[in-house]
């Protein structure tokens, strides 16, 4: 069975690149196997902004959710996109005001 439209793109070459961001993820901000990752690319319709962006995601706790962005195609992103190890803590999304971007 064949998938049409925006999943017939998405390959082996995207699943590849997408377990190569979170093995990234996992180890710069030394995170336990346990920890849920979530990497996806987002079409960005927004002036100015670049087409695709990846947009990373992982919880160290239920209600704890750290997220960032990176301007570009999941493809083309490379170890030294992450933010600095250290920001981890920065990088919390308050529930209460949300995220507007995704």
């Amino acid at each position: 069975m064949q998938l049409g439209g925006a999943f017939q793109k998405k390959g082996a070459d995207h699943l590849a690149a997408i377990r190569r961001v979170k093995e990234w993820v996992r180890a710069h901000f030394r995170l336990g196997e346990d920890v849920a990752i979530s990497v996806s690319e987002l079409a960005c319709t927004q002036p100015g902004c670049p087409p695709l962006d990846t947009v990373v995601a992982f919880w160290t706790a239920p209600e704890r959710r750290h997220h960032f962005r990176i301007f570009k195609a999941v493809a083309d992103v490379v170890e030294d996109d992450l933010p600095p190890w250290w920001m981890k803590d920065a990088l919390v999304v308050d529930e209460v005001f949300g995220c507007p971007c995704c």
